[in-house]
């Protein structure tokens, strides 16, 4: 390390944005034959040629290739390191963040999100995405700013994770269903219709999970992609839906709920965001209103 000039990262970044010895030298405000040199040292340093001359212009070897995006990112971060801290004027901010979160989020969380940022910062917009198959991706290529969920072990070892909430699964069955008159016994509820669920690309649904060694195969009379949904089919069909009971509370108002006849771990629902964004102060305003509205549910 002590034999690397890491001003020429600068220098590299501009160079690979450019592609273009002049426009980089002007960015830089230095002269043409000074960016020359630097190019010169760049490609003796790292034994690489970077730029290669192609007709009138240039292009990026594969290494160069490569290693842009890791080079912006490295930018980025000592730019953020080295900027002074301003105190944030919230209320004046003009930007847009984007979230990935599930329908679950969006309606005990994200209402009551997007009315404080409202009132407190209107020039904020935010954008919800559904949550992405593979988590994490958007965050590291910067698509993405925040994304809720549970901790899993594909999750991006890099990634910044905050607990937001633990929740359960419960039963659920339209109020005129025979169960929300009784007590569910495990042999009720294994003889029942039920809804199953798919979750992230996974082969099963997610009773097939938690019920590993059923004492008689369930009966699941549909798949659906979310919880939500889950729960519409319950209510139109007569089966049940097992489901968070956070996550859906305000979707079962009209429904009859029961705990569950055998025990099932609670879910962590967490928030994720990359580090690269730990010290920007808008983003951790926003990941406070989180954090805060998640604390009241």
């Amino acid at each position: 390390m002590k034999d690397n000039d890491l001003n020429l990262l600068p220098a590299l970044n501009i160079l690979l944005e450019e592609r273009n010895v002049a426009r980089a030298a002007k960015r830089m405000n230095l002269s043409q034959s000074a960016m020359s040199r630097t190019l010169a040292r760049l490609r003796a340093t790292m034994n690489d040629p970077l730029l290669v001359r192609a007709g009138r212009g240039l292009v990026p070897s594969p290494r160069a290739l490569e290693i842009q995006a890791r080079v912006s990112r490295l930018t980025l971060d000592a730019e953020a390191i080295l900027k002074p801290a301003t105190p944030l004027d919230i209320a004046g901010i003009e930007r847009t963040f984007t979230l990935v979160a599930s329908d679950g989020f969006m309606e005990s969380i994200g209402g009551e999100l997007v009315k404080r940022v409202a009132a407190q910062a209107p020039g904020i917009r935010i954008r919800f995405l559904p949550r992405a198959a593979s988590q994490g991706n958007g965050l590291r290529d910067g698509s993405v700013d925040i994304e809720t969920g549970k901790l899993k072990a594909t999750t991006h070892p890099e990634l910044l994770v905050r607990r937001l909430f633990d929740d359960r699964f419960i039963g659920v069955v339209s109020k005129d269903h025979p169960l929300s008159n009784t007590k569910v016994t495990l042999s009720k509820y294994l003889d029942g219709r039920h809804i199953g669920v798919f979750r992230d690309n996974q082969n099963n649904c997610h009773l097939e999970s938690m019920l590993s060694k059923p004492e008689r195969l369930l009966t699941i009379q549909a798949v659906v992609g979310s919880y939500t949904g889950a729960v519409a089919l319950a209510r139109a069909t007569g089966c049940i839906a097992t489901v968070p009971a956070r996550h859906t509370a305000s979707f079962c108002q009209e429904m009859h709920r029961f705990p569950l006849p055998f025990d099932v771990p609670a879910i962590t629902v967490s928030m994720f965001w990359h580090p690269r964004m730990n010290a920007d102060q808008a983003h951790r305003w926003l990941r406070e209103k989180i954090i805060e509205i998640s604390a009241e549910l």
